[in-house]
This record gives structure tokens, C-alpha cells and sequence, in this order.
């Protein structure tokens, strides 16, 4: 209970970046000997002995099939250092890869990354359509993208509106602002700052039950904390994914699915306040897909397994 209180009344639903890089350098600094020997012990045995939803996430993430040898802009984990911009990326990554012969090389690619790469690569996001199999998902950035929150409102008791807080910079978005900016069924306003007129923080967008998911430069970043609130979020098919498989998610079981030109919004949000037990439905489906990523040591027992199969399949056994 201390530590939902804390989450919401102090950190306001948000994740903390200050005992974000605080734990991460502690983890930095335990030694790799220590780690791999964990990795034999536990990671193995967890992996063969749990069921098959485990393996069906570990070939997900990493759909490699067979050995391929060109890893031509590898790097040895024994010399990935700490970077002077995005750490965040070398820490959600070295935190795993200290587990493995510190020979092995990899090749990761920080940042958005909406295509596929030419050669087997670790990355945050990709493509939900066509060949990703060399777009090998970790949970990076995860300080910034997986928040989930504690949300006390019930849906009953929001209001009846869409909001959405975005710069509406990117033309998709720009659009959907363009369309509905004025319109009576929703509340938009370009504003991402404290300094914005209209600006709302997480506990501001939970007072209303849909909230805006479109995709940015690749995933809506906002999408896992809509899920895990008692508000719906509403978006388009995604066209990109990261760990939360985005392109797992069915339309209209756990979120609101509007078509790609926004076309049919006004229709879906008046079919779902004219019932809202199917609006309750898709908040307790939401739910029960944001548990899978609860348990911390699964999470990490599964991640230790995609690179190991990566590093397998780049012929480093």
C-alpha cells in the first residue's frame, strides 16, 4: 500500500528517472562472473519447465530461424561503455547482456527504429508487418515507456470525452487535431509542457474515459498506462511495436479501434457510451494483458532467453 501511495500522490503515476539511473548503475557495477553463473542456474531450467506462453514470447521477440555469421557492425560486450547521450539504452541492455560471455557481440540499435535493419539487431521497436525477424525486441527505454499506474476513478465516474494532450507535430497526428480540435466529444490541445496553456499530466487525462493513443515516431508511448487505468484508449491498428507486442493487441477487446483516416470516431465513441458494459469489458481485457508483465523475474528470465537465442542464431553458443 506505502508503495502505491507513493506512486501516485508523490510521483504523480510516473516513473521516477532519478532511482531509474541510481539502480541502474548499482547494477552496472555486479560483477559479470556472478551473473553468468545466475544465468546457467535459473534462466535454463525456467524457460524448460514453464508453460508454453514463455516460449511463445521468446519467439516473438526474436524470430530468428537458423545461424546467421554477419554480424559486420558488432560490438564485444566486454567493450559497450557507458555513452555520452541515450544511456538509457546501454543500461536496460547491459543489464542483460552481462550475463553472456562477455566475447559475444551484438549489434544494437538505439532510438525509434521503424525499419528493419540488414543484419540480426537488438532494438526497441519495429515494424508489426512484413520480415522483422532481424529486429530483435528488447525492453529498452522501458523508464520512459512502461508505466503502469494506479488509477482510483471508475469508469462510470469519468467524463464522457476523448482528451489529448500531444505538439501534434507529425502529419497523422496534425490531422486527427485538424479533424476534431472543436469537436464537442473531445478535449485536444497542443500542449506537452507545464508552461502550455491546457497542459494535463497523467492524473489530469484519468478524469476522462478515452484518451488519445496515436503512434509518434514509432509506438504511442502513453498506451501502456492507458491500459492499465480504468480509461480506454483509442488509436488505429498499430503499425509498430516494442516489448508490450503491440501487434498482439485485438481491436475493440483492448482498446478502441478507430480506422486509420480517424473517419468513424464520433461513431465508436457514441456506441461505446451507449454501452458501457462492453466499455468495462475492454478495461478488464486491458488489464489483464498489462499482468503478463508484472512479475520481474519473468520478465527478465524471458529477456535473458531472447539473446540468448540471438547469439545462438548469430552462431555464438
Amino acid at each position: 500500500m506505502i508503495n502505491k501511495f507513493y506512486k501516485k500522490r508523490i510521483l504523480k503515476n510516473k516513473n521516477n528517472k532519478f532511482f531509474y539511473y541510481l539502480q541502474s548503475f548499482w547494477n552496472d557495477l555486479k560483477p559479470s562472473a556472478f551473473l553468468r553463473s545466475k544465468l546457467k542456474s535459473a534462466a535454463i531450467d525456467y524457460f524448460y519447465n514453464q508453460d508454453a506462453a514463455i516460449r511463445n514470447r521468446v519467439d516473438y521477440y526474436n524470430k530468428l530461424v537458423g545461424v546467421k555469421d554477419s554480424l559486420t557492425s558488432a560490438i564485444a560486450i566486454e567493450d559497450y561503455k557507458i555513452p555520452e547521450r541515450i544511456r538509457v539504452y546501454y543500461f536496460d541492455s547491459k543489464y542483460y547482456l552481462k550475463h553472456f560471455n562477455p566475447k559475444f557481440r551484438f549489434h544494437l540499435l538505439p532510438g525509434d527504429i521503424t525499419q528493419v535493419p540488414d543484419e540480426p539487431s537488438i532494438v526497441k521497436s519495429r515494424p508489426v508487418q512484413g520480415d522483422n525477424a532481424n529486429s530483435v525486441l528488447l525492453n529498452l527505454d522501458k523508464c520512459r515507456h512502461f508505466n503502469f499506474l494506479i488509477d482510483d476513478i471508475k469508469f462510470e465516474d469519468k467524463k464522457n470525452l476523448l482528451i489529448g494532450r500531444s505538439g501534434f507535430s507529425q502529419p497523422h497526428r496534425a490531422r486527427f487535431y485538424e479533424l476534431f480540435a472543436n469537436h464537442e466529444m473531445c478535449d485536444l490541445k497542443k500542449a506537452t509542457h507545464k508552461s502550455d496553456t491546457g497542459y494535463l499530466d497523467i492524473e489530469g487525462h484519468l478524469q476522462y474515459k478515452y484518451i488519445l493513443a496515436l503512434e509518434g515516431n514509432d509506438v504511442a508511448t502513453n498506451l501502456k498506462w492507458i491500459m492499465s487505468s480504468n480509461s480506454i484508449a483509442v488509436m488505429p491498428k498499430p503499425r509498430f511495436e516494442t516489448w508490450f507486442m503491440e501487434g498482439t493487441l485485438i481491436a475493440d477487446q483492448h482498446y478502441i479501434c478507430i480506422k486509420d483516416d480517424y473517419s468513424d470516431l464520433e461513431e465508436k465513441l457514441n456506441y461505446y457510451n451507449n454501452n458501457p458494459n462492453q466499455a468495462e469489458q475492454i478495461i478488464a481485457n486491458a488489464h489483464q494483458y498489462i499482468d503478463q508483465f508484472r512479475d520481474q523475474k519473468k520478465e527478465d528470465i524471458i529477456a535473458l532467453l531472447v539473446l540468448k537465442k540471438y547469439f545462438e542464431c548469430t552462431n555464438q553458443s
